[in-house]
């Protein structure tokens, strides 16, 4: 099934500020809830779609990614921006609003201390041609990862965590105040909803252990700089067995000794002699492909003259287009002229006119006019 604009799903204009997604988001959640419409399965969708609409929007990344490409900036993996995720603060926004209208539904869903990982993020520095061809890069990342000894349940082995008699497992406990009722962190359990009273002698009892990673990151051809890759659940393990976080892969592009980039356009100067300049020709310029280009030079270019290839500039991410080569033409003036050279110079200055250097001889006829009226 197509998915509806997210735009559209929050009933916002494009053109909505961020305090506008958050009240729209607000209002539909508590609306399609599912503790507001019990077994309906159909509201069940529709919130999933809300919460789904408004991680991507309330994200400016995110935001600049969907409005350029739409809901294919986020397939594959989630190139672009990420991708639509329920992350550890998208959670922790969910609970704060739903829990002040209907009850605290983890401690429904189960013990508190399983706790989704954090998300890690890692900077990888690339070339131009590596963002050009794409390519695939092999990292090393630190992070928390599950404790083998244990299991990730942070209790020697031969020996298991026992359930919180404060809280029941539920790693909070409710206090009555009036016509109120406050709900907090279980102060024996710390919210774990369980006690070890044997910790693993690996990781003392907090179920991960520091290690590094290698990893394999798929760096797709015409990558941006700032562009943000998410692997789904490698960043840190969750805490007793619960889900890990994301790792986002942040690329940086190293500057490039000979061209300039520009969206999917790639811009370079290029010096050329000044009898070619004069006389028309060809010249090869590099280009990222490794396969030099040969460029048409008109008969009196000037410098500054800026020369197009077609189709030599960087492919679109997810697209199968590609940007364009612009050329700027610098003409050098030659040195280090021989007696020879220096009279062939000097004859050609004697035998020139206004014809063979038009812009001089109308600067020239425009100073004239300049002092002549001054000195009228």
């Amino acid at each position: 099934m197509t998915k509806r604009c997210y735009y559209e799903v929050l009933e916002v204009e494009r053109t909505a500020s961020d305090g506008d997604l958050k009240v729209a988001f607000r209002k539909l959640a508590m609306k399609w809830h599912p503790d507001k419409n019990p077994g309906d399965a159909a509201a069940e969708v529709r919130f999933k779609e809300v919460a789904e609409a408004y991680e991507v929007l309330k994200d400016g990344q995110k935001r600049a990614a969907y409005d350029r490409f739409g809901h294919a900036a986020f397939e594959q993996g989630g190139v672009g921006g990420g991708g639509p995720g329920f992350g550890a603060d998208f959670s922790d926004f969910m609970t704060d609003i739903f829990d002040n209208f209907f009850g605290d539904s983890r401690a429904r869903g189960g013990r508190q201390g399983r706790n989704r990982g954090s998300d890690v993020r890692y900077n990888l520095e690339i070339t131009l041609e590596e963002a050009f061809a794409g390519k695939t890069a092999a990292i090393r990342v630190p992070t928390a990862v599950r404790c083998d000894s244990c299991e990730g349940s942070g209790a020697k082995a031969g020996s298991r965590a026992r359930t919180c008699g404060t809280c029941g497992g539920a790693g909070q406990v409710r206090a009555a105040q009036g016509f109120f009722a406050i709900q907090r962190t279980c102060p024996t359990c710390g919210g774990r909803g369980e006690i070890i009273d044997n910790p693993c002698d690996v990781c003392h009892g907090a179920g991960r252990v520091t290690r590094e990673r290698n990893l394999s990151v798929n760096v797709p051809a015409g990558v941006e700089d700032g562009t943000r890759i998410r692997l789904s659940g490698e960043g840190e393990a969750g805490g007793n067995g619960g889900p890990a976080g994301d790792l986002y892969i942040f690329l940086a592009i190293k500057p490039h000794a000979i061209f300039q980039r520009d969206g999917a356009d790639l811009f370079c100067r290029a010096p050329v002699s000044m009898t070619l300049a004069a006389l028309g020709g060809e010249f090869e310029a590099p280009t990222l492909d490794g396969e030099p280009a040969k460029v048409s030079i008109p008969a009196g270019t000037q410098t500054g003259r800026q020369l197009r290839l077609k189709g030599k500039g960087m492919p679109v991410l997810r697209s199968r287009n590609v940007g364009d080569l612009y050329i700027q033409v610098v003409v050098e003036t030659p040195q280090n002229l021989s007696r020879r050279q220096r009279e062939l110079l000097q004859e050609f200055e004697r035998e020139s006119s206004g014809e063979t250097h038009p812009e001089s001889a109308g600067f020239l006829s425009r100073v004239k006019e300049l002092f002549g009226g001054l000195g009228g």
